[in-house]
């Protein structure tokens, strides 16, 4: 289950995530290797979709791109970008059976409580079909906390979180590492790792 308070953050603040994220997103190099890593024309996923801005890159680039986040006015956001299709669900709502060519988990799980973070990834496998792209990026560090805004981060380091993809079943393929200004101001260190089923 999602973090009340975070999902009430993000509801609130929708309209100023959207505007941060929209150029960065498209121009982002992680998620055009994610989608040639995809099939032309083939299905995915963009887990805690925000506003549906990866989503979009996806869906022009030819992908059939769905869209799922635990945020009401994220979901609104999203079905306002040209084909994308969004709905409301938490992680663990998640219970697809091989029917997805990709899965991009970009900054969303990281609001996943640890005690839950396998069992999330072990749906994600599921989900994917056999050699589909799963890119996930995380904030990096140890422990949980909530930032200034309020809302509640659990933190990995690299050689965990490899290690919690590679239990899962997952073939690491190479990781980014860099830093940038998040929703609250705030500049945090992340790693962004591209893996397939």
């Amino acid at each position: 289950m999602s973090d009340a308070e975070t999902l009430r953050i993000y509801d609130a603040h929708a309209a100023d995530y959207a505007q941060k994220n929209q150029s960065y997103l498209s121009n982002d190099p992680r998620l055009l290797e994610f989608i040639t890593a995809c099939p032309a024309g083939g299905r995915v996923l963009d887990l805690g979709c925000g506003p549906g801005t990866s989503a979009a890159v996806m869906a022009k680039a030819g992908l059939l791109a769905e869209a799922t986040d635990a945020s009401a006015e994220m979901v609104a956001l999203a079905n306002q970008q040209t084909g994308v299709a969004a709905r409301l669900a938490q992680f663990e709502d998640l219970k697809a059976r091989f029917i997805y060519d990709g899965i991009w988990a970009n900054f969303c799980l990281l609001h996943a409580p640890r005690s839950a973070f396998s069992s999330h990834l072990a749906a994600i496998k599921q989900a994917l079909k056999p050699g589909g792209a799963f890119y996930i990026a995380l904030k990096t560090g140890k422990g949980e906390a909530r930032d200034t805004l309020g809302r509640l981060y659990t933190y990995y380091e690299e050689d965990e979180l490899n290690d919690l993809l590679a239990r899962e079943g997952f073939t690491v393929l190479n990781s980014t590492h860099g830093s940038s200004e998040g929703l609250d101001g705030q500049i945090a260190p992340w790693i962004s790792v591209a893996t397939h089923a």
